[in-house]
């Protein structure tokens, strides 16, 4: 569902000078702040954080220097995502909830492939593409998708500024 929205505001601060995206899984969204209103089931694709030059920089060194994620702080208000078209209060009809197994395992595939180029430096992950990677392991890891949160790492050794 299409809300007419051609920009989104910095989920941490609510400006509207997003200036870096990042993308996580739908279920990420119960990890944010006002996200347990929204029904992370009936999201088509990913969900995208947008976050001002300022923020980024706060971002960049929770996930990279600090080995954690600011999912948490993030507004689920200010995020960009696509719902599905709600036919059941049309028809009357139960719809099956949405499947996100296997979105949450091409992203958490993706994700470990960035990670493993940045270790090997083959091709050297942007740092925006790094710092997509780490906070997807680390909420998956911690809504308990992912087994283990080992081969995340804390994401210092594959910090490609330094």
């Amino acid at each position: 569902m299409y809300a007419g929205l051609t920009h989104t505001p910095c989920c941490l601060c609510g400006r509207e000078d997003a200036a870096t995206r990042i993308e996580v899984p739908p279920r990420a969204l119960g990890l944010m702040e006002n996200g347990d209103p929204i029904s992370w089931r009936d999201v088509v694709g990913t969900v995208s954080l947008g976050f001002c030059e300022s923020d980024w920089e706060l971002v960049r060194d929770l996930v990279l220097d600090l080995g954690t994620h600011p999912l948490s702080r993030c507004n689920a208000a200010h995020v960009s995502l696509d719902l599905r078209a709600d036919h059941e209060a049309l028809f009357t009809a139960t719809k099956e909830a949405t499947d996100q197994t296997e979105l949450e395992a091409r992203r958490a595939e993706r994700a470990r492939e960035t990670l493993a180029a940045a270790a090997n430096e083959s091709g050297s992950p942007e740092e925006r593409a790094l710092v997509e990677a780490l906070v997807t392991l680390r909420a998956l890891a911690e809504l308990g998708v992912l087994d283990t949160a080992d081969d995340i790492g804390s994401g210092t050794d594959a910090n490609p500024a330094e």
